[in-house]
């Protein structure tokens, strides 16, 4: 079905939006907000009624709504102040208000009456990450062993679609193009992605070796690409498991992806998700001058969407990354990043990076059963967060609870080794050796992560403490100097007072670690 109002051309069949021929992006949840509305134009639209069709009856806040029907609006030439297509109907609704209209087919008029058909036009690129996952080809040579294969491909689909920031195209879509030799730049064009994950499983007896590569199609171009051999006495163990690290994988390289398309862009074009992903770029360098980078651009992200779940809780995570690497004032920042956590679960309470911002802050504020449950709910949305789990290893630890704080540290490195915050997930997993008394493991990951990040102020923390108490003098000093160059206002009473440690015993064990390492 095509509507036809103003200079757009609106089809549901491809779901493109175009004006004046120019295809115009459009996220697909604002997309089917669009539709909805033309549909039933000829009455008032509740908003329960918007919540049920387009969230599905999920909660969602009134600021979100907004925000969805400003992005509608912007996507078809309207405004709030004109009001011209879409109208808001005070304490009752909106209705779409244009001139409307409707066509069967894709075809003008002209193509009605017999003239030939041209080929279909390629699909938009929606304006948030697009991808496919293809099914997997199984190359054991028994077609038995398909469902398999076909397993690990519709596990991904499902496990990336709780990303939610991701636009993903459903299994039987993607489905068709099992056992077809079909180039990406085809398979863009017809689904409208830009990314592309592919793979193939071959098992041998007890053995499977999974290969998965995401690749960018509309260049080309390959992302990443990884192997994994399992031995495969619980398959679905197995399945289970190589889903989690395949998703951890991709999900920090679309972002890397979508920062560098965003870095290519005029500033003056940047919308929300541009600016998120710059900010991204800049947090994962783990530096002082890129953190504050980083809140710029969130604020400017939030300035356009102040409903932006993900900016909120990337804003409120930020901030306290850097209050707890010493870089800004503890007492401070605390309430700035409070406030954008609460703000960032009250506009999306179904985004992991919300909940994740809200358990930082609880941790800072000693609220230590809320900050774990808090960072288990942001697991439970997107069971593949590493940085989650590398967050929630350090909650357990200054809760006292070390060898969990371990367990979680140690699974952010299985699910995402090549991650951009691999050195704080060793630093993490230093941290949890140290209390629990493992000096030369705490040595081993501290060192680890100093050298993917010399300047990672937690990693020289603990390999000062290790060195300490294992009484390495030489190794002590080092350590001790490293530590003042990368965090210069250290010292032992800020450990005290800034370090959310619930134990008198581990604190004091910390403490002494960097006493005996010389500082003061």
């Amino acid at each position: 079905m095509q509507f036809l109002f103003s200079d757009h051309l609106l089809d549901t069949d491809r779901r493109e939006l175009s004006r004046d021929q120019v295809p115009v992006a459009v996220e697909p949840q604002v997309f089917d907000l669009v539709v909805h509305l033309m549909r039933n134009r000829d009455r008032v639209v509740t908003k329960d009624e918007l919540i049920d069709k387009i969230w599905l009856g999920r909660s969602v806040s009134e600021s979100t709504l907004t925000s969805r029907i400003n992005a509608a609006r912007k996507a078809i030439g309207d405004s709030g102040a004109s009001q011209a297509l879409i109208r808001t109907v005070a304490r009752k609704g909106f209705r779409f208000v244009g001139d409307v209209e409707m066509r069967n087919g894709h075809g003008s008029p002209a193509e009605h009456a017999g003239q030939a058909r041209e080929a279909p036009a390629a699909l938009p690129l929606p304006d948030r990450p697009a991808i496919a996952v293809l099914p997997f080809t199984n190359m054991s040579g028994d077609r038995e062993q398909d469902y398999f294969s076909d397993g690990i491909s519709e596990d991904i689909i499902t496990a990336l679609s709780k990303l939610r920031w991701f636009f993903v195209i459903a299994r039987n879509s993607s489905f068709v193009y099992k056992g077809r030799a079909v180039h990406l730049s085809e398979i863009s064009r017809e689904l409208g992605v830009r990314y592309v994950v592919e793979g193939s499983v071959r098992r041998s007896g007890d053995r499977v070796r999974i290969s998965a590569q995401l690749n960018d199609a509309t260049t080309g171009s390959h992302l990443w690409a990884e192997r994994y051999d399992r031995s495969i006495a619980d398959v679905f163990a197995v399945q289970d498991e190589i889903t989690d690290a395949i998703v951890a994988a991709i999900e920090p390289q679309l972002y890397a992806a979508e920062s560098f398309r965003a870095q290519q862009k005029p500033p003056g074009s940047l919308d929300a998700w541009d600016l998120v992903m710059r900010a991204l770029s800049h947090y994962w360098r783990i530096t002082r001058g890129d953190n504050a980078a980083a809140q710029g651009l969130l604020d400017k992200a939030i300035a356009i969407d102040p409903a932006y779940g993900k900016a909120l809780g990337l804003l409120a995570t930020s901030h306290m990354f850097g209050a707890h690497m010493g870089w800004a004032d503890m007492a401070a920042t605390l309430p700035v990043a409070e406030r954008a956590a609460f703000a960032a679960v009250e506009a999306d309470r179904d985004d992991a990076w919300a909940h994740h911002g809200l358990g930082y802050t609880y941790l800072f504020r000693r609220r230590f059963d809320d900050a774990i449950a808090a960072f288990e709910l942001a697991l439970r949305l997107n069971p593949s967060f590493a940085m989650t789990h590398a967050f929630y290893g350090v909650t357990l630890c200054y809760a006292g609870r070390w060898e969990d704080g371990d367990a979680a540290a140690r699974r952010a490195l299985r699910l995402s080794p090549r991650d951009p915050f691999s050195a704080i997930y060793c630093g993490v997993a230093a941290y949890a050796q140290f209390i629990g008394h493992r000096y030369e493991d705490a040595i081993q990951f501290a060192r680890e992560s100093l050298r993917q990040r010399s300047d990672f102020v937690g990693a020289h923390r603990a390999l000062t403490a290790a060195a300490g108490m294992l009484g390495n003098r030489e190794l002590a000093a080092s350590a001790l100097e490293g530590l003042r160059r990368a965090q210069p206002n250290v010292s032992l009473a800020w450990i005290t007072s800034e370090l959310p440690m619930q134990r008198v015993e581990d604190r004091e064990h910390y403490l002494e670690g960097l006493r005996r390492a010389g500082l003061r």
